[in-house]
């Protein structure tokens, strides 16, 4: 099976409440499928791009749990998408340490893609981090 996985963090300050989402589908034949399983998690006083590395590692975390091995993650995050693709260092130490989370993660699969998309494109992982914030600071 192979996955299509749109993640998302978002904290609303930055720092501030954060939360982080991520949307797997099946890809069949290139295509789009169902939704196999969506992931949240609240993640408290944090960072946005915090929130968005969580998000592909609450993510790939899950595909892991299928038995998934070949997947693609998409996300909003040009910052992350970069980082992960080798084109920006990571500099943050905090952000050192999600990135060697998700490295040590991709070693689960045979081959993980990461692809910028724009936010309009990532509306259904968006919606899981502002469904948790909403939940979460009532």
């Amino acid at each position: 099976m192979k996955l299509r996985i749109y993640t998302d963090g978002g904290s609303r300050g930055n720092p501030g409440p954060a939360a982080s989402g991520a949307v797997l589908k099946e890809l069949v034949d290139g295509k789009e499928g169902e939704v196999i399983a969506t992931e949240s998690k609240y993640l408290g006083e944090t960072t946005n791009n915090q929130a968005e590395y969580v998000a592909i590692i609450i993510g790939l975390g899950r595909a892991k749990k299928l038995g998934v091995k070949h997947v693609e993650v998409y996300m909003d995050s040009e910052l992350a998408t970069k980082q992960l693709n080798g084109v920006y260092k990571v500099k943050n130490p905090g952000i050192a340490e999600r990135f060697l989370e998700v490295k040590n993660l991709m070693h689960s699969f045979k081959t993980v893609t990461f692809k910028h998309v724009y936010r309009e494109q990532n509306t259904e992982a968006d919606a899981i981090v502002n469904h948790v914030l909403d939940n979460e600071l009532k």
